[in-house]
């Protein structure tokens, strides 16, 4: 092997062992568009090679999933031939590099992704994680994310429902935007990526290839960043949603039409990736003739077309009898096409340009024969001493003076901010908007309806990411279910730094199993996820940063659902759910107050989750106002009804404390009567009445000022 061999595959991001892995599988040297397909598929993000032994913790066996982990989208059934699919994806390092295109071209690939599924994108979640506002840099790359998530969403016609934000030093050298997207479908309309059929073609359909995103999302996403690296910006995709919309039709017809065998968007890895998964996942192989492929720029080589990430692009593979077909529906809708590629029986995927084959490899093992990887995991030495940083929290605070502060936190405080940069009413099918604990979405023309809430905590995950993972699962859960809906499916985030550290590594297998137990606590099933490993900068990793999305079903939908903005004069304020148990560990209070990160999160209950879950889910076909307790406490979360509500409340029986404390699987409920109805723990510690939130000996402040505070915690940070 001589040097500038090396050279070639060590800057494609490929080790020593896997090229001679490459060499073993081809019984030769790889030519060079071979070596760039194989340095693309075998990226951690596109191969999962540092996490895919551990991800079969994960079930998804329930008899109503209809498509699980392993194909673009998972598939649940909703009934009468209904069916969701939904996906989370991660666009982190692109978004670092080049904030408004790295996030407005994650919203791209995750709606490819539902609507290669043969359904139509109807909403898009996006769970974000950047560094302090008060650094100009943090604010500049908020900015830029938000405004490509709201200039692609908005644009394409997808309403952005929620999501959620979190601030914390480690991730100013590594902002995390990951994206949430939901879609329906009828059952003979789902299509599948794996195909058949010797002879069949295979069509590009949308954008022209050029060299943007080449390793984007591939190479870029694994491997630690350096000082510098913000300079690489030629590595993120362009996108263009007014191209994606157009696609989402045509392809929508293609499938009304029953003229598609099997489709797969180009992602990362471009055509490398779309080829060989269409073919080798169906036992076949391909032709594909890269001069048909339609190109932005004239001169590039075949390794750039094999691994150019361009965006707004889709590989339909056809019957030769539909083919003129399929080309007539790409025109109507103002869409290129041509067809680059014939299945064969395979298993070869031959790639030619100019006449010459310039590679040919067994297509299957572009996937099937990437590496897998036993890191090593240790469990790290910041446990015990954060463990034994207990929080501090006296017993006499004065609770007015601690929402003053609290509500102040751009993590706390109202997101309007975010939200109004989206259009959360495309479609007409959003029940319940941004600002609440969930999305609440009717299917029209039913009595269906699906609930969504996205959730992390990467604070308390780091403290203990076991139990941290589970926690985020429950309070998903629970969000869900204050609209009314039962917890149906779940999708997962996993963001994590350097899987070379071993401390790093067990904090991804223990949050693995954190999450997988609590969804079996649940009877919740995976559908499908995504794994992003490399998240550190100059050596420091970022907090391990799991996201769950939680999809939640109802049938028939909540008359009136409940609100944060439906509390009245007179009604009871119920705290439903366990008491206190001074659990401040990674808590606001303990973070924002007291400038302390440290404790163990108290471990939440199978039996008591599935309690609480039910009673929420009952109530919220009967109850006016419901409102999960999780960051800021009690406290926070009284005071976020009394803002929404314009309503004062009196509060009796609750220490300072116990406001401030974030023990798990707790919700407000509020309403006429003096009593609640509900099997769940449950105690009456209050009434709406007056202007004030008076915690009597435990303080007050009135509803004015903390609206004040809480309404101004995001823009004055951002007008800074």
């Amino acid at each position: 092997m001589t040097s500038r061999e090396v050279a070639d595959h060590i800057g494609l991001g490929m080790t020593d062992n896997e090229y001679r892995d490459v060499i073993k599988i081809l019984g030769r040297e790889p030519l060079a568009a071979e070596l760039a397909m194989y340095s693309v598929m075998w990226s951690e993000h596109c191969s999962y090679k540092s996490s895919r032994m551990h991800l079969g913790r994960f079930k998804s066996d329930q008899p109503w999933v209809v498509v699980g982990p392993g194909e673009n989208a998972g598939v649940v059934d909703l009934g009468d031939g209904w069916l969701a699919a939904l996906r989370i994806e991660s666009h982190n390092h692109p978004s670092y590099v080049e904030p408004y295109q790295g996030a407005a071209t994650g919203v791209g690939g995750i709606l490819r992704d539902i609507f290669t599924m043969g359904a139509r994108p109807i909403a898009v979640w996006d769970p974000l994680r950047f560094g302090p506002l008060d650094e100009p840099h943090n604010r500049y790359l908020f900015e830029g994310v938000v405004s490509g998530i709201a200039g692609y969403g908005n644009a394409v016609g997808v309403p952005t429902l929620g999501g959620e934000v979190e601030f914390a030093d480690r991730f100013s050298g590594n902002p995390l935007v990951n994206v949430m997207a939901l879609g329906i479908l009828k059952k003979d309309q789902l299509v599948l990526s794996a195909a058949s059929g010797d002879g069949n073609v295979a069509i590009l359909l949308g954008n022209a290839t050029g060299r943007d995103g080449i390793g984007g999302a591939s190479i870029l996403a694994s491997a630690s960043f350096e000082e510098g690296d913000e300079e690489k910006r030629p590595n993120v995709q362009v996108g263009d949603p007014f191209e994606e919309k157009k696609l989402i039709e045509a392809c929508l017809e293609l499938y009304d039409q029953d003229l598609v065998v099997a489709i797969q968007d180009l992602g990362a890895a471009g055509i490398s990736c779309a080829t060989s998964e269409v073919a080798g996942g169906g036992g076949m192989g391909m032709d594909v003739d890269l001069d048909k492929v339609h190109l932005r720029e004239m001169d590039m080589s075949p390794g750039e077309i094999l691994m150019s990430e361009s965006q707004e692009r889709m590989l339909a593979v056809v019957t030769p009898q539909n083919e003129a077909r399929v080309l007539a529906v790409a025109e109507k809708w103002e869409i290129e096409a041509s067809t680059i590629g014939t299945i064969t029986p395979g298993p070869e995927l031959a790639i030619y340009s100019k006449g010459e084959l310039v590679g040919e490899v067994p297509a299957a093992s572009l996937a099937d024969d990437a590496p897998t990887y036993d890191r090593p995991a240790e469990r790290p030495d910041y446990l015990d001493g954060a463990w034994a940083r207990g929080p501090r929290v006296p017993d006499d605070l004065d609770a007015g003076d601690v929402l003053r502060v609290l509500l102040d936190d751009p993590a706390i405080g109202d997101r309007s901010w975010i939200s109004t940069q989206y259009d959360h009413m495309l479609f007409l099918n959003t029940i319940i908007e941004p600002g609440h604990d969930g999305s609440l979405l009717r299917i029209k023309g039913t009595e269906k309806a699906m609930a969504v809430s996205t959730d992390g905590d990467s604070l308390r995950t780091y403290l203990d990411p076991r139990r941290g993972s589970a926690r985020i699962v429950f309070e998903s859960a629970l969000n869900v279910a204050v609209t009314g809906a039962r917890p149906y499916a779940l999708v997962d985030n996993l963001n994590f730094g350097n899987p070379e550290v071993p401390g790093v590594m067990w904090q991804f297998i223990e949050s693995v199993d954190g999450i997988a137990w609590a969804c079996e606590e649940l009877n919740v099933p995976v559908v499908g996820g995504n794994v992003s490993f490399y998240n550190q900068t100059d050596g420091i990793d970022i907090y391990p940063s799991p996201v769950v999305g939680m999809l939640g079903f109802c049938e028939p939908v909540p008359e009136r659902p409940p609100r944060l903005d439906r509390a009245a004069e007179g009604m009871s304020i119920w705290l439903v759910g366990q008491d206190a148990e001074g659990d401040f560990a990674a808590s606001a209070y303990d973070r924002i107050v007291n400038d302390n990160l440290g404790g163990r999160p108290v471990e939440a209950d199978g039996t008591t989750a599935r309690r609480v879950i039910a009673a929420a889910a009952t109530l919220a076909h009967r109850i006016p106002v419901l409102h999960d307790i999780s960051n800021g406490g009690l406290g926070v979360a009284l005071a976020e009804v009394a803002i929404r509500s314009c309503v004062g409340m009196q509060i009796e029986d609750v220490t300072g404390p116990d406001l401030f404390d974030e023990t798990p699987l707790r919700f407000v409920a509020i309403a006429h009567g003096e009593t609640l109805d509900t099997d769940a723990p449950r105690r009456r510690i209050g009434t709406i009445t007056g202007d004030t939130l008076d915690f009597g000996a435990a303080g007050n402040i009135s509803v004015t000022e903390a609206a004040r505070i809480w309404r101004n915690a995001l823009p004055r940070r951002m007008e800074h």
